[in-house]
C-alpha cells in the first residue's frame, strides 16, 4: 500500500479524524485528501517528466504538495531555507528542476532571475505560493525516483540522494512500529519538513498511524534562521500537547537547560527522538533525570533516514538503539558499517551507478551482544598520529562534552606526537575545572587518544559562523582554517602552557 492509498483509507474509515493542524487551520483526513487531489490538478501545467523544487516554510501546504507530487510520481526536491544561495542554485540545477514552488518569491526571483520563463500563483490550504517555470536542463534520474534530498554536508557541494517511495515507506512503517504510534498520537513537526528525518520519520510515520501532525511555521516553533527561542519551543510542545517530536542535539541541550531552570513539565510527551549528530551520554542522563522521554537514533540519507532507534522497550544509553525491522547491518574489514534495507537509488548525475545491496555508511561502529548499535565516529575523520595510531576524534569529543565544564570540543592530532583539543567552555567553567575534567577523561583513554594540550575557541561553533552543519556536526575544515595558526604554534613551542586564549580573550566561549 502506498502512502496516498493509506491516506485514502483513513479518509474512508475515519474521515473526520484530524490529519493536520496549523494554528487555526485544521484538516481532517477527508479534507487532506481533497486538498491533495485539488493540488494534483493545479500541478497539471508542469510539463511531463519534470522535477519540482519545493522551497516553503513548514505549513500544511508543504505536506499537500509532497503527497500530490507522490501521487503524480513527480520527483520532488525539498530545499532547506538554511541553504546558501549557491547551494540552492546547485541543488536546482543538479536535480534538473524546471519548476520551483515557493513562499519566498523575493529571494528566488532575485536568485534565478534570467532563468525564469513564467510565473503563476497557486493556493494550497489557503496559502498563496508562487510557481516558477525555469530554464533548467533536465537530468536523467534513476527509475522510480520520487524524492531528491540534499544534505548540507561537512565539506563541498550538497549531494543529491535519489529515493523511491517504497524506501521511505519502509522507514516510516518501521518507525511507526518502533515508536508504537497510534491514531491518538499528536506529533509536533519541530524540524523543517525539508529535512528527510522530519519528512519521513515525523510526517509520514504519524500519518501512517492515522494520528495528527502539527505543522507550524518555523518562527512559531521558535526557530528563526540559525537562532532558537527555547522558551517558545517549550511552549509550542505544551500548546500542541505533543506526544512525539524529533530533535537534533542542539535543541535537546537547550530544552534540558530550560527544564533544569524550572520550566514546566511536558506531561504529554512520551517519545522525543534525537538524531542528526552524536549525543553525549551525560546529556541523555540529565534528560532522563528530568523525566524527558529522550531516545537516540541513527540514520543516513542513503537509507531514507532512520536506521536504528532506541525505544521504551529497548534502550541503552551510549548506543543509537536497535536496528529498524527492515534493516540489516554488518562491518567491513576496517569496521566501517554497511547497511542493507531501503537503499537509495543512486545520486543525481550518476544515474548509471550500479547499486549493491550493502551501502557504506562512512561510519565506524559495532553491534554489541544485545543487538545495540554503537557509533564511534566518521571514517573520514579518523586521523593518524605521528606514532601511527588511529584516532576517531568523535570518540574523544563525546567524552569531553559529557563533562560539566565543556560545551563543545574539536580534536586535532593528524601526524602529530600528541593531540590538541579546541574547547568551548560552559558559562561557569574555569581553567581549573577544565583541567580537572581533562585529567579524568584522559585516565579512561589509551595514551594515543589523550588530550595533551587545549585552547579556548574565540566563539562557540555554530551554523552562523559555518563551523557547524544545521544538524550539529562539526565542520572540521572550517574550524581548522580559523585556528590552525594557534594550534600549530602549540607544537613549535618549547614551553607549552596547558591553555592558550585566542586573541587575548579574558572570558570563555559560551554555548
Amino acid at each position: 500500500m502506498t502512502l496516498l492509498q493509506t491516506i485514502k483509507q483513513h479518509a474512508t474509515k475515519v474521515p473526520n479524524s484530524i490529519a493536520i493542524k496549523c494554528d487555526s487551520l485544521t484538516l481532517s483526513y477527508r479534507d487532506f485528501l481533497d486538498e491533495i487531489i485539488q493540488t494534483q490538478q493545479q500541478l497539471t501545467e508542469c510539463k511531463e517528466n519534470c522535477t519540482i523544487a519545493l522551497a516553503i516554510d513548514n505549513h500544511p501546504a508543504w505536506a499537500i504538495l509532497d503527497f500530490a507530487s507522490l501521487a503524480n510520481q513527480t520527483p520532488l526536491v525539498p530545499l532547506p531555507a538554511f541553504f546558501s544561495d549557491a547551494q540552492l542554485m546547485h541543488a536546482v540545477k543538479d536535480a534538473g528542476a524546471s519548476v520551483l514552488i515557493t513562499d519566498n518569491p523575493q529571494r528566488f526571483t532575485a536568485l534565478f532571475d534570467y532563468l525564469i520563463t513564467q510565473k503563476s500563483t497557486i493556493t494550497v490550504a489557503g496559502k498563496r505560493l508562487m510557481m516558477m517555470q525555469l530554464i533548467i536542463a533536465p537530468q536523467q534520474l534513476p527509475a522510480s525516483t520520487v524524492k531528491i534530498t540534499y544534505t548540507s554536508g561537512t565539506t563541498g557541494q550538497p549531494k543529491g540522494v535519489c529515493l523511491s517511495e517504497q524506501a521511505m515507506l519502509n522507514v516510516a512503517t518501521s518507525v511507526q512500529t518502533m515508536v508504537n504510534l497510534s491514531a491518538n498520537d499528536q506529533h509536533c513537526c519541530v524540524l523543517p519538513l525539508s529535512t528527510l528525518l522530519e519528512n519521513v520519520a515525523g510526517l509520514y510515520a504519524i500519518l501512517l498511524a492515522g494520528g495528527t501532525a502539527h505543522i507550524l511555521p518555523s518562527e512559531t516553533v521558535g526557530l528563526t534562521g540559525s537562532s532558537l527561542n527555547i522558551n517558545q519551543l517549550h511552549q509550542t510542545l505544551k500548546n500542541t500537547q505533543a506526544n512525539t517530536a524529533i530533535f537534533i542535539p542542539e535543541l535537546l541541550t537547550a530544552l534540558v537547560a530550560v527544564c533544569e531552570a524550572g520550566a514546566s513539565a511536558l506531561s504529554n510527551l512520551r517519545f522525543l527522538a534525537v538524531g542528526g549528530a552524536s549525543v553525549a551520554p551525560t546529556l541523555l542522563n540529565r534528560a532522563h533525570q528530568l523525566g524527558l522521554p529522550v531516545f537516540e537514533g541513527y540514520g543516513l540519507s542513503e537509507s531514507a533516514s532512520v536506521v536504528a532507534l532506541n525505544n521504551r522497550e529497548n534502550h541503552k544509553v551510549g548506543s543509537v538503539g536497535k536496528l529498524l525491522p527492515h534493516v540489516a547491518i554488518k562491518c567491513s574489514d576496517d569496521n566501517e558499517l554497511l547497511v542493507k534495507g531501503s537503499n537509495y537509488l543512486g545520486y543525481t548525475n550518476q544515474p548509471n551507478t550500479t547499486q549493491t545491496d550493502w551501502v557504506a555508511t562512512g561510519d565506524i561502529g559495532y553491534v554489541d551482544a544485545d543487538g545495540y548499535l554503537f557509533i564511534n565516529g566518521r571514517k573520514k575523520n579518523i586521523f593518524i598520529t605521528s606514532y601511527g595510531r588511529n584516532v576517531s576524534p568523535e570518540w574523544v569529543e563525546r567524552d569531553l562534552t559529557s563533562t560539566p565544564a565543556i560545551a563543545q570540543a574539536c580534536l586535532f592530532g593528524e601526524a602529530k606526537p600528541w593531540n590538541t583539543a579546541l574547547i568551548v567552555a560552559k558559562a561557569d567553567a574555569t581553567v581549573e575545572t577544565i583541567d580537572s575534567a581533562l585529567d579524568i577523561i584522559n585516565q579512561s583513554l589509551p595514551d594515543y587518544a589523550r588530550v595533551s594540550k587545549w585552547l579556548l575557541a574565540s566563539e562557540p561553533f555554530s551554523v552562523a559562523n559555518k563551523q557547524l552543519t544545521p544538524n550539529g556536526r562539526l565542520r572540521r575544515d572550517v574550524i581548522w582554517q580559523s585556528y590552525q595558526d594557534a594550534i600549530n604554534s602549540l607544537y613549535t613551542q618549547h614551553q607549552i602552557p596547558n591553555i592558550i586564549e585566542i586573541e587575548n580573550r579574558n572570558e570563555y566561549g559560551i554555548l
